[in-house]
């Protein structure tokens, strides 16, 4: 199967022999941030070092959605299908409302700004769980030096009651975050301290209560070539993670069972189309997509 590299028999049925790797859109400098909207049926991205957030369509091909987008990174929708993005700049997670207006949800914590909030994900019950590294702040092409005031951490935040919590701490770097299916386990990437000479680079699992609260932390898998940078989960509990040769299937007990081989270095992907069964991933300066035989898990928003 040219494009793919199977590891476990299970991953012969997740591939389609008549659909390949597409290139959709080219000519960026790093992309980041996918988001499928399902109501409008496009995929939103970030051209993150220039500062736009992008839009395309199978009808209507490529435009700009958003310039400036507050150097934007991860997105994901709410409850209620509004967008909620990362800003590297603001140092904040916005909320745009269904009027197009911009909402900042939260900038701070304990009184201090946050670093560069970098990937994001809505819960069921509404909750805002997103990562915070100093990566948008550590150099000015992804937003701009500015000097951190607190340790990176995972947080959880509450926009009804507008509650901020550290959901875990041990981290160097926290970056991609997915939940399972059930939302019992929560995958978070580790892509650790870049100015040392070997970072702390894997995938942690956690167990989330019933209140929220996380338990467990240890390491779920160690991406190999390059590491995880943003995931995805699909409908079975499988995790589909960004590497420097692609994309990485890995079953829930955290075995690797295929990839899907990209020529360039993949930093995070997102399930869309009508059946939630067209990944679409960011490829350094390109775009991709590939139809599979698995579907993504449901998301706030993704189907209206």
């Amino acid at each position: 199967m040219d494009g793919f590299e199977i590891r476990d028999p299970r991953f012969r049925h997740y591939v389609l022999d008549n659909a390949g790797l597409e290139e959709i859109a080219a000519g960026f400098r790093w992309v980041e941030g996918p988001v499928w909207m399902g109501d409008w049926n496009c995929l939103l991205f970030q051209d993150l070092p220039r500062n736009r957030t992008m839009r395309w369509s199978e009808a209507e091909g490529l435009s700009v959605y958003r310039a400036p987008s507050d150097y934007g990174n991860g997105q994901a929708r709410d409850r209620e299908g509004r967008l909620i993005t990362c800003s590297h700049h603001g140092r904040c997670l916005n909320r745009t409302e269904h009027d197009g207006r911009l909402t900042r949800l939260v900038d701070s914590h304990a009184g201090k700004r946050l670093n560069s909030p970098n990937d994001v994900v809505v819960k069921s019950d509404g909750t805002i769980w997103f990562t915070d590294p100093v990566y948008g702040i550590a150099n000015d092409y992804e937003g701009g030096r500015q000097h951190s005031e607190q340790p990176p951490a995972l947080y959880r935040f509450d926009p009804a009651t507008g509650d901020i919590r550290v959901a875990a701490g041990d981290f160097d770097g926290p970056n991609g975050l997915a939940f399972s299916p059930d939302e019992r386990r929560l995958y978070v990437s580790e892509t650790g301290d870049q100015s040392h000479p070997d970072p702390r680079q894997y995938i942690r699992v956690f167990d989330v209560g019933a209140d929220g609260t996380l338990t467990g932390g240890n390491v779920f898998h160690t991406i190999e070539p390059g590491y995880c940078d943003g995931m995805k989960v699909d409908e079975d509990g499988n995790v589909w993670s960004s590497a420097a040769d692609g994309v990485h299937c890995l079953s829930p007990e955290g075995r690797l069972l295929g990839k899907v081989l990209v020529p360039y270095r993949v930093s995070n992907m997102t399930w869309g189309g009508v059946h939630r069964n067209r990944l679409f991933i960011a490829g350094s300066q390109r775009v991709f997509s590939i139809f599979l035989n698995r579907r993504g898990v449901p998301l706030p928003g993704a189907g209206r």
